[in-house]
């Protein structure tokens, strides 16, 4: 496949979409990542790629400035792939969701790792400050069009199943690996996750 290929296919970029494309944080975008308590963090290390979930009460993500943000980074599993990434190969991408919207907000850039203690003092809950802090400085901002939320009807109540359909977290480790070494009692995560959560 080349790219003439994949235009041939596709056809030309849409009018709207070849001009929303921003550099700075608008009203619109400030409002957005103020009211969303929720966001993808994508990095790569150069070879391979890694996807995060980042989730917090909304305006958890502060704009710092026309074109930075600042991320907290909440107690985790340690295995530090995102940060790590970082480091290795700064440019990121932010997926910004708010319950209910279809439309997303996206954030291209790059980001720097901070554990500046003033800055993490900023982000404390409940007496819990973050370890470190992610300052992105946004290369593209734009949003997306709510038609794959849509399409999941993931903000629809009446489509989501009426139970788990899934085993718990600690199940699946546990098979994942074949060895029985943590908990799989049902109330086990959803201790842990009350423990741990900041």
């Amino acid at each position: 496949m080349t790219p003439e290929k994949l235009r041939e296919i596709y056809g030309p970029t849409s009018p709207v979409a070849a001009i929303k494309v921003i550099d700075k944080f608008d009203t619109h975008c400030r409002t957005f990542i103020e009211q969303s308590p929720f966001l993808i963090l994508a990095t790569s290390d150069g070879t391979s790629l890694d996807v995060s979930p980042k989730g917090d009460p909304a305006g958890f993500v502060q704009v710092e400035t026309d074109t930075t943000l600042l991320i907290p980074d909440r107690p985790g599993n340690r295995r530090l792939d995102g940060l790590l990434n970082i480091l290795a190969h700064p440019h990121v991408g932010l997926l910004f969701m708010i319950p209910t919207v279809t439309e997303t907000l996206r954030v291209n850039g790059t980001a720097e790792i901070s554990d500046d203690p003033d800055l993490c003092d900023r982000f404390a809950v409940k007496g819990r400050r973050p370890l470190t802090v992610l300052r992105v400085t946004a290369t593209e901002i734009f949003t997306h069009c709510g038609k794959a939320p849509l399409r999941a009807g993931l903000w629809k109540q009446d489509t989501w199943p009426s139970e788990r359909p899934v085993p718990t977290l600690y199940e699946m480790i546990s098979d994942h690996t074949g060895t029985p070494i943590i908990s799989i009692e049902p109330n086990a995560i959803d201790q842990e996750y009350r423990e741990t959560m900041y």
